[in-house]
């Protein structure tokens, strides 16, 4: 069985995003949402029936192939700091780290899976990729949903589907999400109407940590807002067809910015690299802001190679409960935004300083794309 510090020490790909196109689209999230028949749902239940239900699902999921030698633990073996890094790596949601006796924790080696035991439901289970790979993660899902339900008895009804604590969830019991970054819709102030469209045409948008978060670094968490009467691939297709008409739009925002105000954005992510790598506190927001513009600049040629999967895995480093492990302590918010500053000027001397003077529209063209906001025929 995997140990925590073995978990912390090997992160995915999709928080590295190695080999993959994820400029705009970072990573694509399908969830399931399942409960065992015949046994009341974990709002409902007693103390002991979560641990009976627990004591159910848990030889089944250690029993998958993608699960061997992975992380499996119950909640309450884990201390508050542990579960909350497990909420910042997108592994455990914010209500399941609220639990303790009668839920459990499953994440296989490559964190790309994880299944979530009694938290709304009786079994949420996730697979996270790179980019826009909502098929790719569904299709591994799919898999382990009907590996389980050989061993495991799922609540089910011929005419409403999947049954779930949420009425939103009945049906598929399926949560498709892509998460974005759209820093400059932001800048342009164009995502109001981008995000007012998405809204119109029947999918959600949350921020960085789900439902009631803010965007932090111009992120944004888009997906599909019922599951009943329609089948998961059609519930992927259209958000498929919706996170690519986005992506086009921040592309094309790039290229603008870059075409007609070559200089401002010189300047801005200018600016973004110096304080990043002088300041001497940072909160969490300010710092996700810089990096942000960091990373689009790495994404439109300002800086080497490698240099976008650096953000990606500075974003991820100096969230609250990362930063307390790597201190080994609990950090008051005031000692917190000096260790963050500390970690990013240290990462920002092994970086390049951004090409500034090499850049015009003529270096723009993989963002040369085209295409009006209109969302609402999806």
């Amino acid at each position: 069985m995997m140990r925590f510090s073995t978990l912390m020490k090997h992160p995915a790909d999709w928080m590295t995003g190695k080999n993959t196109k994820n400029e705009v689209v970072i990573t694509s999230r399908i969830r399931l949402a399942r409960n065992l028949s015949d046994v009341p749902f974990p709002g409902w239940s007693k103390k002991t029936e979560r641990v009976s239900t627990m004591e159910k699902i848990l030889p089944a999921a250690e029993s998958l192939k993608s699960m061997k030698n992975g992380f499996i633990h119950e909640l309450s073996d884990l201390d508050a700091l542990q579960k909350q890094v497990l909420v910042e790596r997108h592994l455990i949601s914010r209500e399941q780290a609220a639990r303790g006796t009668g839920s459990a924790a499953i994440i296989d080696r490559g964190q790309r899976l994880s299944l979530m035991v009694n938290e709304e439901d009786h079994l949420r289970m996730q697979a996270i990729r790179p980019g826009l790979k909502l098929k790719e993660a569904y299709g591994a899902l799919a898999k382990v949903d009907e590996q389980l339900e050989q061993d495991l008895k799922f609540a089910y009804d011929q005419k409403l589907g999947y049954l779930t604590a949420c009425p939103t969830n009945l049906g598929t019991g399926m949560r498709a999400s892509v998460m974005l970054h759209l820093p400059a819709l932001v800048l342009t102030e164009q995502i109001g109407q981008v995000l007012q469209a998405v809204n119109k045409i029947g999918f959600a948008v949350r921020g960085l940590f789900g439902e009631g978060t803010e965007s932090l670094g111009h992120l944004f968490q888009i997906s599909n807002q019922s599951t009943l009467g329609e089948s998961e691939q059609t519930i992927i297709s259209r958000l498929e067809r919706v996170i690519s008409q986005i992506e086009s739009h921040e592309s094309n925002a790039r290229l603008k910015m870059l075409e007609d105000e070559p200089n401002q954005l010189s300047d801005r992510v200018g600016r973004a690299f110096g304080t990043l790598g002088y300041a001497t506190v940072f909160d969490s927001k300010e710092a996700f802001a810089h990096i942000s513009i960091m990373r689009m600049g790495a994404a439109m040629g300002y800086f080497p190679e490698g240099t976008m999967q650096a953000c990606d895995s500075m974003m991820m480093d100096i969230q609250p409960a990362h930063l307390q492990l790597h201190a080994g302590a609990e950090l008051e918010p005031e000692e917190r935004d000096l260790i963050r500053a500390e970690i990013l000027r240290s990462r920002l001397q092994k970086l390049n300083a951004p090409a500034i003077s090499l850049r015009t529209s003529e270096h723009a063209s993989d963002l040369d794309v085209t295409g009006d906001l209109n969302l609402e025929n999806e």
